[in-house]
């Protein structure tokens, strides 16, 4: 059986995590490929809700598996408080979930370096902060990639752990006291600590690349799911406004060991507007009325942090270009029923940059923030859709305005979200008659 990724294509927050959770009544294993414990996949179903931070969406489904792939970087801590919470609503857990021997671990040198970093920026100028949820990802990542980071087999060595610890700690010491003026840290404290959380994850820690390599040869059917967007790619994103990794489709690869060869769907998810968490720019938003409205309705706050999203017009010419770097075959749009209501929309199909029209998205963020945004304006709808569950029980406008976003993203949409729980879908969109 083949790999499905579902992948953010905007800058994060689209409702990945429901369509992740609806998507595993029909796979074996579901994996999480990079990203930390900054992601934040909320579920909702019959009177409950959980946010998901570092275990994949399918760990309420019986008989699935669940992957923390090598790409995660992970805080112990974390994702043994999710563990806890999780067999508190009754869900076993453990014979479930798999961690990678090789993932890389947040250290409190990571959180403590990434605070003294975004708090120097923000002395400086505002604008310089990116906006990071201080849970110590950037600097996890940048240890990873510079040969000195703790990965989570190095747990299972005390000697080991002490030896790069106290390397790794020294020089951190160094810079948070002459450079940030800020508290140094124990190693002998953090050695620890971090033995004693390893004996706690030991049971869920193994090779989980041949885990997965196995699973395919026997057929199963594997979901890999992404955290943050496609927008905030290292690479491909808004730099340097991005996260530290590969949320998009090529982060599978990297970030769980499958080959590309395996992968035949890949499903990108999109809100029928868009938002944006943190610093970086956005030319779409709505620093007005309008966008208080979409916050409000939406509800759109940060699942891990609670900050407040920044909203505003659904951007085609960003949805064109995560198509072509991830190859979506299909779209998921989500928060359609946020858009009842209003008389008209607006869709940005172009962007106006030094007084040319261009269709091209520059991911680099001093051009980005100079676009101006070229818009379409649809009609709107009064209906509440939200107890619609096939193609046929949208009005007209709203079709008119799914078929539009389809036309120019250049991507089939496969199905439709109308709220957050989980019978809120639909999914015959494919079968519905285009004209």
């Amino acid at each position: 059986m083949p790999v499905s990724i579902v992948i953010g294509s905007q800058w994060g927050d689209e409702g990945k995590g429901k369509i992740v959770d609806l998507l595993s009544n029909d796979v074996d294993v579901v994996a999480r490929y990079q990203g930390g414990a900054n992601a934040g996949h909320t579920i909702c179903w019959d009177d409950q809700e959980f946010v998901l931070h570092l275990i994949p969406s399918g760990i309420f489904h019986d008989g699935v598996d669940c992957v923390i792939g090598n790409g995660v970087v992970l805080d112990p801590k974390a994702v043994i408080e999710e563990i806890e919470q999780i067999e508190a609503l009754g869900y076993p857990v453990e014979g479930r979930l798999h961690i990678s021997h090789n993932a890389h671990v947040i250290m409190p040198h990571h959180k403590a370096i990434e605070a003294a970093q975004e708090q120097g920026r923000k002395s400086d100028t505002d604008d310089d902060a990116i906006g990071t949820t201080g849970r110590g990802i950037g600097p996890a990542y940048a240890d990873k990639f510079a040969r000195t980071g703790i990965r989570v087999v190095d747990l299972l060595d005390r000697d080991v752990l002490r030896t790069k610890l106290t390397r790794a700690i020294e020089a951190k010491n160094a810079l948070l006291k002459q450079v940030y003026g800020a508290n140094q840290l124990d190693v002998d404290a953090i050695v620890e600590e971090y033995v004693e959380l390893d004996q706690k994850i030991d049971p869920y820690v193994t090779d989980t690349a041949q885990l997965l390599g196995r699973a395919l040869d026997n057929d199963k059917h594997v979901l890999a799911e992404g955290a943050q967007g496609s927008l905030l790619d290292i690479d491909f994103g808004s730099y340097p406004f991005v996260t530290s990794s590969h949320p998009t489709a090529g982060g599978c690869s990297t970030g769980l060991g499958v080959s590309p060869v395996h992968v035949n769907r890949i499903i990108g998810i999109a809100k029928a507007y868009c938002t944006r968490v943190g610093n970086g720019p956005f030319p779409t938003e709505l620093e007005n009325e309008m966008g208080e409205h979409l916050r409000k309705v939406g509800a759109e706050f940060g699942a891990t942090t609670g900050r407040p999203r920044r909203c505003g017009w659904l951007d085609l010419v960003a949805l064109r270009y995560t198509t072509m770097i991830n190859g979506f075959t299909e779209l998921v749009i989500t928060k359609l029923d946020v858009l009842s209501g209003l008389d008209e929309i607006k869709v940005c199909v172009a962007y106006q940059y030094d007084g040319k029209e261009t269709q091209r998205f520059p991911s680099e963020a001093h051009t980005l923030e100079r676009i101006t945004p070229v818009y379409e304006t649809l009609p709107g709808w009064d209906e509440d859709i939200s107890d619609a569950r096939h193609w046929s029980d949208l009005p007209s406008a709203a079709q008119d305005y799914l078929r539009f976003v389809e036309e120019h993203s250049r991507a089939p949409i496969g199905s439709v979200s109308i709220g957050p729980r989980r019978d809120q879908i639909i999914s015959d969109v494919n079968e519905a008659p285009v004209a």
